[in-house]
């Protein structure tokens, strides 16, 4: 097929601009039909999005005969479902990470699509943002030798919804399978292992330090990659002030980087670089590009759901789900 055609289910904040209008705008992409549970809400995002086909009930939606592929783009909760539902179909599905609320659920997720010849991605994009490619070209030239060690630390002060309580999916556990972490350590690990390989060995602890919500709002963890490399991560979510760095050690040299913030990208090694490589305004951009791609069969996209039970398994030792 020349255009992926792509019917999304979910237009919250996430779509709005960081992957919806990639649907629309990237060559060979085409966003036709959107569903959400409120119907002016809805309505509302098709009209400012040029978007033609309006639906209130999932599976209306992915029975549509003019739709290649299914974009989730909900809370975790419901990904197992709507998943299953887009096999049924016979269709192509991409949701959202964390993959579902366990690696159990991601397992199951992913063996029906694969018995069903069907793909099935998840949007950890990082792994196609060019900054992090930048980072693998490194590492993959041996700039800082062998890799040792990485250390993680990303700490946050609390929102002022975190403060006054109010409703936030995303501290809530069964909704989003853990806090602030399982939503934003979940993309690092998955990077970590798309960059340095496999984790193989992975201990942590977890707190609820502050008691503002259900979930935790304090991680530690130490693991080992298959290599050999060891890793330790602190994340706070309590914490008085925003950090987010990452440093990569190496027997030549180092490579510290961000996440999530768009810091230089630097290199100490033979010699020392600081590059700004800014992310595309769509930050998924080029990961629907990639899947747009695999799915006419043009290369290999590296954020599959095999790829991405990697990371559940990570999440489900430290979280002890």
């Amino acid at each position: 097929m020349n255009v992926v055609r792509w019917g999304m289910i979910g237009c919250g904040s996430v779509a709005e601009r960081k992957s919806g209008p990639a649907f629309y705008k990237a060559l060979g992409s085409a966003l036709v039909a959107v569903m959400g549970r409120r119907l002016d809400a809805v309505s509302d995002y098709a009209a400012r999005h040029g978007i033609a086909r309006v639906y209130t009930d999932a599976q209306a939606l992915i029975d549509d005969p003019e739709v290649d592929a299914v974009y989730i783009a909900t809370p975790p909760d419901s990904h197992h479902a709507y998943a299953l539902m887009v096999a049924a179909a016979g269709k192509h599905c991409c949701v959202e990470k964390p993959m579902s609320l366990s690696a159990g659920q991601s397992r199951a997720m992913q063996q029906v699509f694969s018995d069903a010849g069907l793909h099935l991605f998840v949007s950890y994009y990082r792994r196609s943002l060019p900054r992090f490619q930048q980072v693998r070209q490194w590492l993959e030239e041996g700039r800082i030798g062998e890799v040792r060690h990485l250390t993680w630390t990303l700490t946050k002060a609390p929102s002022p919804i975190d403060l006054t309580g109010a409703d936030n999916w995303r501290t809530d556990p069964t909704i989003a399978g853990g806090g602030y972490f399982a939503d934003l350590a979940s993309h690092g690990f998955d990077l970590f292992q798309y960059l340095l390989g496999d984790i193989r060995e992975v201990a942590g602890f977890t707190a609820r330090q502050a008691g503002l919500y259900a979930a935790e709002d304090a991680v530690s963890a130490t693991w080992r990659f298959a290599s050999g490399a060891t890793g330790m991560g602190c994340w706070n979510f309590v914490a008085d002030r925003r950090e987010d760095r990452v440093e990569l050690i190496g027997s030549r040299g180092r490579i510290t980087f961000s996440v999530f913030d768009e810091h230089p990208v630097q290199l100490e090694a033979d010699e020392n670089l600081s590059l700004n490589i800014d992310n595309h305004q769509h930050i998924q951009w080029h990961h629907v590009l990639g899947m747009n791609a695999h799915i006419r069969g043009e290369s290999q996209h590296p954020a599959l759901a095999a790829e991405a039970l990697k990371t559940d398994w990570v999440m489900d030792q430290i979280l002890n789900r």
